[in-house]
């Protein structure tokens, strides 16, 4: 029987946008560094980006394709508060479409080793488990956790929601469950492990002990306590060890008969010979991760005091966990969705690299100056404690370029003319797929893909004698892509070149002048009231599909 591929459909699911591989402006001012390094290991090339999460991840894409190691999203939760003007059926859709473009290229950013953590809640929680089987992979798929977020009760509602999933999948399950992390005990786990005989091999906790309601005839063999008491288990019952097991464990003083040596035997298992920590579970109550009340009250009231914090920020405790379970020191981390900072505020503790992405006004006013107190070692909140963060490291402040072809005064395509010559080679290195690396001394060398093959872009028209000349200095060894406004000869004279106009030759590449791809509740047509006589969805007008991708401000973090 053939095996059926099962898939997630959805109106417009078949629409992917054609994203144009910007690059990156610096915003030098908004940019912060430590003024004193306060470690070998700080880290200060970590960066927040300013623009369309959708056209920043594509902008990623070549550089960081396959070295993230963790990526953490808090995606909007199409709770029906930024789709109230259209049906159900078109909310649902331009969610899945708005979610789908990003996880795609999110899971080609991750290496082999990564995985990615998405929050959400019940609305959309089930579908988006079934659209990420599809695009990771439904064997990549390790577990879907609950996130105690709220230990209060609403009155208001059916039922009272106390927790949101955080659906985790693995880049490759098989090498990710070799090399997550395990969770430190706490001081009540680490409790259990007593030593009440004064063992000298330290403090030990029950193992295979006593006995069970199921179990072979072969474990019900008769043991004899140091005080010369034999025991069996009752009737029905059977031992949980194997007597070879026992009688070794006897052997290397592991098999304990209670303080006076005639009660029912265990075996110990020593603190010193189990793993070093704990398996993460499931659930992960408020008292270990902490709540959407601890980040507001607790911390952002008091580290920004006089900024509105946000509704449901996530804490601190939270990513600290993810982040411990899922990286090391001088790992890379992605947010594409950073609402109030606190991914990167967390990875800077941490000792993490860190990329964030947002596009609403609180990139500024609430991201840059948390970050900039973190670095401080002013924030006093969160998980600085426990992670002995005093302060150091930094960040660039990164904008997306516009868009490196626009419509001039007559509608023809053109170069826009804020892009220099810097500006247009790096982004023509990008389009092409090639590293944007100038070199001092050699002119025509501003990018290569390989160690022979590179890339020369120039605004100037090119005559003969000047691609006779680049050939030459080419050499037959080489190859050099020419990109120029115009040239005159026959470019097969010369095998080493590829010559191509601009911006011919990339028109077709990419959706152009297309700034924005996110949904923003502000943004949205109001529908028309629907006639008594007709209740057709095709009645109905708004926004296009097209230009519904993604909610920036959804991310709560």
């Amino acid at each position: 029987m053939v095996k059926q591929k099962l898939e997630l459909t959805w109106v417009g699911k078949e629409n992917k946008p054609r994203l144009e591989p910007r690059i990156f402006l610096e915003d030098a001012e908004k940019s912060y560094h430590a003024k004193q390094r306060f470690g070998d290991d700080d880290i200060f090339d970590n960066r927040l980006v300013f623009g369309d999460n959708l056209l920043a991840l594509k902008a990623l894409e070549q550089e960081f394709a396959g070295k993230v190691k963790c990526v953490f999203i808090d995606p909007p939760y199409n709770t029906g508060s930024a789709f109230e003007h259209y049906d159900d059926g078109l909310e649902h859709s331009l969610w899945l479409t708005l979610v789908r473009a990003r996880l795609e290229i999110l899971w080609r950013l991750l290496c082999d080793q990564g995985s990615i953590w998405i929050t959400i809640d019940d609305t959309e929680c089930h579908y988006l488990k079934v659209l990420c089987d599809e695009i990771f992979g439904r064997r990549n798929f390790v577990s879907s956790i609950a996130w105690e977020k709220d230990k209060g009760r609403r009155g208001d509602t059916d039922i009272s929601s106390s927790h949101d999933h955080i659906l985790l999948y693995a880049k490759n399950r098989d090498i990710w469950r070799k090399t997550r992390k395990l969770l430190p005990r706490t001081p009540e786990q680490e409790a259990r492990y007593r030593n009440p005989d004064n063992d000298p091999r330290g403090p030990w906790l029950q193992g295979d002990n006593g006995t069970a309601k199921s179990g072979s005839e072969a474990a019900r063999f008769p043991i004899t306590t140091p005080s010369g008491r034999v025991v069996t288990p009752p009737i029905g019952n059977y031992w949980r060890f194997s007597k070879e097991n026992f009688e070794r464990a006897r052997a290397e003083g592991r098999a304990y008969f209670g303080a006076r040596g005639d009660g029912m035997p265990l075996i110990k298992r020593y603190l010193t010979d189990v793993q070093d920590g704990v398996v993460p579970r499931t659930w992960w109550p408020a008292e270990e991760a902490g709540t959407n009340q601890d980040a507001k009250r607790d911390h952002l009231r008091k580290l920004l005091p006089d900024i509105e914090p946000f509704a449901t920020p996530k804490p601190e405790q939270l990513l600290h966990r993810i982040l411990a379970i899922s990286t090391d020191r001088g790992d890379l981390v992605l947010d594409s969705f950073a609402g109030s900072g606190t991914t990167g505020a967390v990875a800077q503790k941490m000792g993490r690299r860190w990329v964030m992405i947002e596009l609403g006004s609180h990139c500024t006013t609430h991201i840059v100056p948390r970050l900039q107190k973190v670095i401080d070692g002013d924030d006093e909140g969160g998980v600085t404690d426990v992670t002995g963060w005093k302060g150091g490291g930094g960040f660039r402040y990164l904008k997306l370029a516009p868009s490196l072809i626009e419509a001039d005064r007559w509608g023809r395509e053109v170069i826009a003319p804020t892009y220099n010559a810097a500006m247009l080679a790096e982004a023509l290195c990008k389009l092409e797929g090639f590293a944007y690396a100038p070199s001092d001394s050699v002119y025509w060398q501003q990018g290569r893909s390989t160690e022979r093959d590179f890339i020369y872009v120039t605004t100037q028209a090119l005559g003969a004698e000047q691609l006779e000349q680049l050939s030459e200095d080419v050499g037959l060894e080489r190859s050099l892509l020419v990109l120029c406004s115009a040239f005159r000869g026959k470019v097969d004279r010369w095998p080493n070149l590829t010559v191509r106009k601009i911006p011919n030759h990339i028109r077709n590449r990419c959706e152009w002048g297309h700034d924005d791809y996110s949904l923003k509740v502000e943004n949205l047509q109001k529908a028309p009231p629907i006639p008594e006589t007709s209740k057709s969805p095709a009645k109905r007008s708004g926004t296009k599909q097209d230009d519904l991708f993604a909610a920036e401000n959804g991310g709560s973090k």
